[in-house]
């Protein structure tokens, strides 16, 4: 998620269902969406309907979120899986540049396997960026895109 996002949804901007965020105290274990990281027990999150599109179309899932009330740092890492991915699999899915699921794409991949599978993906001049999900209840995870820089094997996760 966009740190810009964040904040806003931090001061009350409304979420995707035009309702303020929820703010909880964590139990422990809830993963936010921000620095992908563990929101620890007794912190103050928020949960909040996201949609990781920038506009409302046919194929702009939205789900619930949860997000450290308090600032934190962006997830910056390259090649390397968020801390947060700890099921055996996922569902990778890629979508083209009008933020439209490029068919024949998606699958449920080990997690050991992501990396591999979103830098075949993205190969695709097609695909634009991915999507990692649970491939449980199908919620959003992370984004996987492409960064403009010398190396054409250069990939971020955020």
């Amino acid at each position: 998620m966009p740190s810009e996002e964040a904040t806003a949804y931090r001061l009350g901007a409304p979420d995707a269902y035009g309702l303020s965020p929820e703010r909880r105290l964590s139990p422990g274990g809830y993963p936010c969406r921000h620095c992908l990281g563990e929101i620890a027990e007794g912190e103050a999150y928020l949960t909040l309907a996201y949609r990781p599109f920038p506009a409302l179309q046919p194929y702009a899932e939205t789900g619930p979120i949860f997000l450290h009330a308090e600032a934190c740092p962006r997830y910056a890492a390259s090649e390397v899986l968020p801390p947060m991915l700890e099921s055996p699999d996922y569902i990778v899915r890629g979508y083209g540049a009008d933020d439209r699921i490029v068919y024949g794409s998606g699958g449920v991949v080990p997690t050991s396997a992501i990396v591999t599978r979103a830098l075949d993906l993205l190969a695709d001049p097609h695909i634009a960026y991915l999507h990692v999900r649970s491939a449980r209840n199908n919620c959003y995870q992370c984004r996987i895109e492409r960064t403009e820089t010398a190396s054409t094997d250069s990939r971020r996760h955020a």
